[in-house]
């Protein structure tokens, strides 16, 4: 017997269907992809719609004007710096590490002016922060 041995056409992967398929994905991906500008967020805080505050018996209350000031339980801080923070709260907490410290912060004061008074509990080794906000009630909405 003879048996033929004829060329053997090698398998190819055809890569056309492949194209096609990612193609398509990335058309959707492209499509469904939302992009929001932070710049047109409209924020008024803070006010929120949450149960009475309660009172701790060793809270040192922490005020932030919305110029950026701080008082740190009616006493108004001369200097704006992170140490001057600190040392007003460590000797508020007169050595106690478990004061809560309420931060009440005008709703038009920066963000860096509340992240200061953070840090400046972190710092004296507070730990337990809240902030103080108006309901909306009390806000007359």
């Amino acid at each position: 017997m003879h048996f033929r041995h004829g060329a053997r056409d090698e398998p190819e992967i055809n890569l056309i269907p492949f194209i096609d398929v990612l193609l398509v994905v990335l058309i959707f991906l492209m499509l469904s992809t939302t992009y929001s500008k932070f710049t047109e967020m409209q924020l008024r805080l803070p006010v929120a719609d949450a149960e009475p505050q309660r009172d701790y018996p060793k809270e040192i209350i922490a005020a932030v004007s919305a110029d950026g000031r701080y008082s740190i339980n009616k006493s108004i801080l001369p200097d704006r710096s992170v140490e001057a923070v600190a040392a007003a709260l460590s000797s508020a907490s007169r050595g106690g590490k478990d004061s809560v410290v309420v931060i009440s912060a005008d709703a038009n004061a920066s963000h860096q002016s509340v992240i200061t008074v953070m840090e400046g509990a972190r710092r004296a080794g507070l730990m337990q922060i809240t902030f103080a906000l108006q309901s909306a009630t009390q806000a007359g909405r």
